[in-house]
């Protein structure tokens, strides 16, 4: 019986690392197919930008949208800012601009209303909570 037993430890100590060493290698083939998979559907994508730029149409559509290019005689317009964005939240350490600002001012008085509006203290929002003062230099905080 010890002898049997002795084979099967002998078997176990000579094949347990050549299994271990097996299904490593199985797992790394496994990722290797799945990377290759992952790359040949890069390809394919790439294949198909590949003809679209080969089409003169969408070379030309593409220049006119990203490069904003025109055709000879043709007139190109660019709308900055058509309908300015209101904004979407309420920062209070930001200042807001009040609703009736200079529009119709010099430009000097809009840059003195910007600096009075820079100026100004925001408002505190309702529950909010404000930070206790920093300590000054030679005083002790209680």
């Amino acid at each position: 019986m010890a002898i049997l037993a002795s084979i099967f430890v002998m078997l176990a100590v000579l094949l347990v690392p050549t299994l271990r060493s097996y299904l490593r290698q199985q797992g790394e083939i496994e990722a290797m197919r799945h990377k290759v998979a992952q790359q040949g559907k890069a390809v394919d994508a790439l294949r198909v930008q590949k003809q679209q730029w080969d089409d003169p149409t969408y070379v030309q559509e593409q220049a006119r949208q990203r490069l904003k290019m025109v055709k000879v005689g043709e007139r190109s317009f660019t709308v900055l800012d058509a309908s300015p964005a209101s904004p979407q939240r309420k920062d209070p350490q930001v200042a807001s601009v009040p609703a009736a600002s200079g529009r119709n001012h010099p430009w000097y008085g809009q840059l003195w209303e910007s600096m009075v509006i820079a100026d100004t203290p925001p408002q505190p929002t309702p529950g909010a909570t404000t930070p206790a003062p920093l300590p000054t230099p030679g005083h002790s905080t209680p």
